[in-house]
This record gives structure tokens, C-alpha cells and sequence, in this order.
């Protein structure tokens, strides 16, 4: 058993771990806040930019075939764009997410290569042996969209130039603090269906639209700049998971810590209740032994 003094320092050393947890678990709450609401103002945005698009590509119909609406006809090579942090601490955050895109990759026939955003998913592919064709860890805390160009420029040219067949983006959804769900989303090429929410109803009317300049410009346009806004969105999800995944993680270490040492506590208790009792039974025995000495000599 360990003595009071071993188990007095080990007290010691958890509550100091103590206080590193909960300070994470205090600045993952503050930051989550800000990323949730940083992913929910864009949403709208991103999701009728979606619709818009997906009108305006059903209705120019065959009056235009864009580049990044074209499926290849035998799909050779596979991007995926794995969004991992940068940082641990965030419990199965970052397992989850790279064990899904690596496993995505596995059951492809084509050749995939990967495109890493986050250190923690960059080093999961090295120790699997991945190809890793690009990364582009470090993000802002608060990414901005000009900071996902580099990114979105990466994907895009290298399915226009043929290099890539098909873009999938792998991340982890937001659902709420206790739930983040990692998702497999084809980025390119971009399908109308695909574009469009689920439950809505393609067969409807159709708005009418004039078309100034002509929907192959109009395409040229929108089309990047929807890559754009899906990618940003997938990391902006994804950072708000992180931040969730991490500040329910410190909790949970926050709450085993105290349990620890109140367990510890009542062990040193234990350990200075059976020392007192052992020096109390050496005082008592050294005086029995002084008694019978006495008594002995007196005899």
C-alpha cells in the first residue's frame, strides 16, 4: 500500500491536471460558441446558393455542358480532402474522421490520394501509408474564405486538368454539443440532384429566368464559387465539432479527476488513520514493555 506522503503528492499532481482540464473545457466553451454560430450564419447561404445553382443548371438544360457538373466516364483517380484539427485533446474527434476517409479510400477501385487539412489527420495517413499529394494545416481559429482558396483552387484545378475524376470531401458534421457526425460528401463533379435539399420537389414549376449574360458565363461563375462555399462550410462543421468534441472531453477528464481524488482522499485518509493507530500501538507496547521492566526489577 502507499504510504500518506506518496499518495499526498499523487492528490497534488491530479488537481493540478485538474485545473489544466477544466481551463480547456472553460476556453472550448467560449470558442465553440463562436464557431456554431460562425457555421450557422453560412448555412442559408451556402444552401440556397445550392438551390439557385441547381436551377439555373436544369434549366440552361442542354444549352450548356460546364466542366464541373461532367461525370468521367471511367474514374481513375480519386481526391479526397480530409478536414481533421490541428490539435488532440477532442476525445475520438480526430480518430473518427480519418478511420472513415481511410476506409472511404480503401473501397475505391480507382487510386486515391489524399489532401490533408489538419496536422492530427496528416499523421494518420503517414502512419498508414496513404499518398498525400498536399496539405494545409495551420487554419486561423477563425477561418476566413480567403484563407480555403489555396484549398478550393487545388481540388478545382486538378479535376479541370484531369488529374482528379472525382472530389470527396470527408469531415465531421455538426449535430449539437454531444453529437458530431463524421460524412463522406462528393465535391466534384458537382450532380444537379445532389445540389438540390432533400424533399424537395424537382417535378414543380420551374421559375422563369433571363439569362444576362448567357448560363455558360453564369456557370463559369457560380460554379468555383459554390466549390468555394461547400468547402469553407465543411471546415467551419468541422471546427465547430472540434471545439464540441473538445469541451465534452475536458468535461468528462474535469469530472474523472475529482472522482480520483476524492478516491485518492480517502485512501490517505486510510494510510494516516492506520499510521496514527500503528505509532499508538508502539507507544502502548514500548509502555507494557517499560511496566513489565519495571516490575520485573522491582520483583
Amino acid at each position: 500500500m502507499a504510504t500518506a506522503r506518496e499518495i499526498r503528492r499523487r492528490i497534488k499532481s491530479v488537481k493540478n491536471i485538474r485545473q489544466i482540464t477544466k481551463a480547456a473545457q472553460a476556453v472550448s466553451a467560449s470558442r465553440v460558441r463562436r464557431a456554431v454560430d460562425q457555421a450557422s450564419a453560412t448555412r442559408p447561404y451556402t444552401q440556397r446558393a445550392r438551390e439557385l445553382l441547381a436551377s439555373i443548371a436544369s434549366i440552361a438544360g442542354g444549352e450548356t455542358r460546364h466542366a464541373l457538373l461532367t461525370s468521367r466516364d471511367s474514374v481513375r483517380n480519386i481526391y479526397v480532402v480530409l478536414i481533421s484539427s490541428d490539435r488532440g485533446l477532442c476525445g475520438a474527434f480526430n480518430t473518427n474522421v480519418s478511420r472513415m476517409a481511410f476506409g472511404f479510400g480503401r473501397e475505391q477501385t480507382a487510386a486515391v490520394s489524399y489532401i490533408a487539412v489538419g496536422r492530427k489527420g496528416l499523421n494518420f495517413l503517414y502512419r498508414r501509408g496513404a499518398k498525400v499529394i498536399a496539405d494545409f494545416s495551420g487554419l486561423p481559429q477563425k477561418p476566413s474564405l480567403l484563407d480555403t482558396t489555396a484549398i478550393t483552387r487545388t481540388v478545382v484545378d486538378a479535376f479541370l486538368e484531369g488529374k482528379a475524376d472525382e472530389v470527396h470531401l470527408v469531415f465531421t458534421d455538426y449535430v449539437s454539443p454531444a453529437v458530431q457526425r463524421p460524412v463522406v460528401k462528393k465535391l466534384l463533379p458537382l450532380a444537379t440532384a445532389e445540389l438540390l435539399p432533400e424533399g424537395h420537389n424537382a417535378s414543380g414549376p420551374k421559375p422563369a429566368y433571363d439569362f444576362e449574360p448567357d448560363p455558360a458565363q453564369i456557370l463559369d461563375t457560380l460554379l468555383p464559387r459554390l466549390t468555394e462555399m461547400q468547402l469553407y462550410q465543411a471546415i467551419l462543421e468541422s471546427l465547430a465539432s472540434e471545439h464540441s468534441a473538445r469541451m465534452v472531453a475536458m468535461k468528462n477528464a474535469t469530472d474523472n479527476a475529482s472522482e480520483l481524488i476524492t478516491s485518492l482522499t480517502l485512501n490517505y485518509n486510510k494510510a494516516r488513520q492506520a499510521g496514527i493507530t500503528n505509532e499508538l500501538l508502539d507507544i502502548a507496547g514500548g509502555a507494557e514493555a517499560l511496566r513489565q521492566a519495571l516490575k520485573a526489577k522491582a520483583s
